[in-house]
């Protein structure tokens, strides 16, 4: 899949950035060609999702290495090659209006939880392959691994579902009817679960508003381990080989021992945190409300540099990090020092992915308008958490020069005289 991907970029994505780069001077508020080349940046396309802007609005922006997903309150997912910018497809889950968390995918599936519904669409078609009841109203979006989905429930509760159970019963016909034969097992936590799940090898791990992080056993949901804090947890989780990052709204992030729940490191902030860390490389990014953002080193927890008027980490671009402040602009920030080094207006696309996947830049309006931004000149992206699956590109062998004349044998040569 990953060189047909490869090839299907290499043979479109020039000419369809392009004609995406001129027409986005079309759209009010696109930052210029000029500002963007100050800092080496060039806009890559433009595009616009499924909404009726007199009515609907953008309700969740996310990303993976492949797909730009734009999940509007009407309903409707769009997706977006992350390359080209060509819409890929879009499709109406569940009724206007109706809740929704934001999509998560894997190399295959997008999972989306709409209402009381959880759908699996093809990734690359958009087709529903599935779409199961839950047992509850949930809480939070869903998480996959190879066997199984995960999802949370207002009630304290965690699903485990079979992905090999709703496979057989999406081809007896029989969802979402029997959507409850999909469970695998169901696990209770005292209150609400706040955070999406995080699979990692023979557990899941989830927090709830009790103030805990619960590890539990994907095959038998036994307790491995229940780490407590003095608040709740409300924002997502950050796994990086076997550390768990998690940030408590006691004003503490924690570096926790994914396996048996140890600390590992402590960074005490003063305010609360709500909005999940970013981890790439060796730094680690967190925003506090109101309390600017932090560079931490991943492995001790060391403050590397804190700027106070930011607001979200959005990119890293090179050795550039790419962040906002409080007036929506882009701002540029040496990676290593903290250093800011540049702004660019970008308040008509107020919202944004936060993108720990690629150094690609990609911002959005409530409208539907999505604008990619690139470094200039580099056609393929950079792959940040998952490097392996950057797609296998056509390598074309350089002409060879003609060979130079070969000096005459000298016998040859006396011969001739």
């Amino acid at each position: 899949m990953r060189i047909l991907w490869g090839l299907t970029v290499a043979v479109g994505c020039l000419a369809a950035a392009d004609a995406s780069a001129q027409s986005a001077s079309l759209i009010r508020g696109v930052p210029t060609a000029a500002t963007l080349s100050k800092y080496g940046l060039e806009i890559a396309w433009n595009g616009q999702a499924v909404l009726n802007a007199s009515r609907d609005k953008l309700q969740h922006f996310v990303l993976d290495e492949e797909v730009v997903l734009a999940q509007g309150s009407n309903g409707v997912v769009s997706a977006f090659d992350g390359e080209t910018g060509r819409r890929i497809w879009a499709v109406r889950l569940g009724s206007f209006d109706e809740p929704s968390f934001p999509a998560v995918t894997n190399e295959e599936i997008v999972l989306v939880v709409v209402g009381p519904s959880m759908y699996g669409l093809n990734k690359l078609t958009g087709d529903v392959i599935w779409e199961i009841r839950l047992p509850g109203p949930p809480s939070t979006g869903p998480a996959i691994d190879d066997t199984q989905v995960y999802v949370g429930t207002l009630d304290g509760s965690i699903y485990a579902f079979s992905l090999r159970k709703i496979r057989s019963l999406y081809l007896e016909r029989r969802l979402p009817e029997w959507s409850h034969e999909a469970v695998v097992w169901r696990y209770q936590a005292a209150l609400e679960v706040t955070s999406p799940p995080v699979p990692i090898e023979g557990a899941v791990n989830f927090a709830s508003r009790d103030g805990s992080l619960y590890s539990v056993s994907k095959e038998r949901r036994k307790l491995n381990y229940q780490f407590e804090t003095d608040a709740p947890i409300v924002a997502s989780m950050a796994l990086v080989g076997q550390t768990l990052f998690m940030a408590s709204e006691d004003f503490t992030f924690y570096a926790v021992n994914s396996t048996n729940g140890v600390v590992l490191w402590e960074f005490v902030t003063g305010l609360p945190i709500r909005k999940g860390p970013v981890a790439l490389g060796s730094s680690l990014y967190i925003n506090p409300d109101r309390g600017g953002l932090f560079s931490l080193d991943v492995t001790s927890g060391d403050q590397k540099w804190w700027q106070p008027k930011l607001v979200d980490f959005v990119s890293l671009v090179g050795s550039t990090v790419v962040a906002r402040d409080l007036d929506k602009n882009l701002v540029m920030v040496e990676q290593d020092s903290g250093r800011m080094v540049g702004r660019i207006p970008a308040s008509f696309f107020d919202r944004h992915a936060v993108n720990d996947r690629s150094d690609r830049i990609y911002l959005a309006n409530s409208r539907g308008q999505v604008l990619a931004i690139r470094e200039s000149g580099r056609n393929y992206p950079l792959y940040h958490r998952y490097p392996e699956r950057r797609p296998i590109l056509p390598v074309i062998a350089p002409e060879e020069e003609p060979a130079e004349a070969e000096a005459m044998p000298a016998q040859d040569a006396a011969a001739e005289q």
